[in-house]
């Protein structure tokens, strides 16, 4: 009989603080994920149509393009913890509205798009913060199995969210599943409050910190920050592979996928088991991740890239359903792989006062161009049809996947201790 030792990483156990910020998390990513299932039936719901569900599902992602850089270059001068817990408020702030409005019968298609872009441009200031601050959660020898365990939450979210917002939408509607996500910003605000990282870099000068006592200005901080990605080859071919996985990958699962599914794997059901059995794959990668420590971790996040760029191929391929699911499944441990793998590596050699710009590129590149990428199949649909679309997009994806496996400075990449970082 395993004992609760043996079930619970290490990483859980020995390190209350990371403890702490996974489990505000998860519940966010949970309601994150309710949220995004939720939303095309709220549209709907006030008579916005199909336009309404576009213009709102994109609204989302558009503040990323604007302002990833400067919350990259906020997270560095500032307290990172702050950071997140105002953006935290902000989002629950603003799930309060639209659930509120929508319980109400107040709700507009003008509303939601407002809500989403403040609900974006809150995420954006987010995301950098937190690849920066994780580190100072764990020890050096547990920063993988955190991170492993930071993708877990979106698995466990894929897996899990669509269940319980369908259940939300039928037992309080749209507007309550919007309160729900309200209270998990709550619940992840109040982990930030109690959170208190012990391992932090001792404090810059003013003018390296860019604290209220006097800094570089924003545009200095901003170029030192794309003066350190510039400095990793590295680190600027996989930014270059996450625009096309983002405009050539993503989108042609996100977008086609659901098309073909009418055609080839009996409709809603059918795509169902595909996603689900792409969650379970990816929630398989990350117990693997907990464990296994690779020698060269980015050159495993190459080749897991390749696995995992290979979905709109195997989506289009003219697979059943079940065969699709399987392969879905292995692509699901490869994604996880590539982004835990990749995210690691970046904080075991970027130092701990310019991650968080570092990180700000990545999210720029891979989460702002989603809409290009979503516009460029809807076009190559309407071109060619969804069945050729997505076997184009998929081939120069894994075209592309390719090329980054082919970079000496990718395949040799050794391991690195984490710099001591900033909270």
């Amino acid at each position: 009989m395993p004992t609760s030792r043996a079930i619970v990483p290490a990483v859980l156990r020995e390190e209350p603080q990371f403890r702490l910020l996974f489990t505000g998390q998860l519940l966010s990513v949970l309601g994150d994920r309710v949220t995004m299932l939720v939303i095309p039936f709220a549209v709907l719901g006030i008579g916005g149509g199909a336009s309404g569900v576009v213009v709102v599902s994109v609204a989302q992602f558009v503040p990323f393009v604007l302002l990833a850089l400067p919350a990259g270059v906020l997270a560095d001068r500032f307290e990172r913890r702050l950071v997140m817990l105002a953006s935290d408020l902000v989002r629950l702030g603003v799930q309060l509205v639209a659930g509120v409005a929508l319980l109400t019968g107040t709700a507009s298609v003008p509303l939601l798009v407002g809500c989403a872009l403040l609900f974006g441009a809150a995420d954006a200031f987010f995301q950098p913060a937190v690849t920066g601050l994780l580190p100072a959660t764990v020890a050096p020898r547990h920063l993988q199995p955190a991170n492993a365990l930071r993708g877990m939450t979106f698995s466990i979210g894929s897996i899990a969210g669509p269940v319980v917002g369908g259940g939300l939408i039928a037992l309080v509607g749209t507007g309550g599943a919007f309160l729900f996500d309200a209270a998990t910003f709550a619940a992840s605000a109040v982990t930030l409050l109690l959170l208190r990282p012990a391992r932090q870099q001792p404090e810059p000068a003013g003018e390296e910190r860019g604290s209220a006592g006097g800094g570089r200005r924003f545009l200095a901080d901003l170029a030192a920050g794309w003066a350190s990605v510039r400095s990793r080859r590295w680190v600027v071919v996989l930014l270059l592979a996450g625009v096309a996985y983002a405009v050539l990958v993503l989108p042609s699962i996100t977008v086609l996928g659901p098309v073909l599914s009418g055609e080839r794997f009996g409709g809603a059901a059918g795509w169902a088991v595909i996603t689900a059995a792409f969650g379970a794959g990816a929630l398989v990668g990350d117990l693997v991740l907990l464990r296994w420590r690779p020698r060269f971790a980015l050159r495993v996040s190459a080749i897991a890239l390749i696995g995992a760029s290979c979905q709109a191929l195997v989506i289009g391929s003219g697979l059943g359903t079940w065969p699709v699911a399987l392969l879905e499944f292995m692509a699901g441990a490869c994604v996880t792989a590539y982004f835990s793998l990749w995210e690691t590596s970046l904080q075991e050699h970027v130092p701990g006062e310019e991650l968080s710009r570092v990180a700000s590129f990545d999210y720029l590149t891979s989460v702002g161009t989603l809409p290009i990428g979503a516009v460029l199949a809807g076009a190559l649909a309407e071109w060619f049809g969804a069945g050729t679309a997505i076997l184009w997009m998929g081939a120069a994806g894994l075209v592309c996947a390719l090329g980054v496996v082919a970079v000496p400075a990718v395949r040799r990449l050794p391991r690195g201790t984490p710099s001591a970082t900033p909270v």
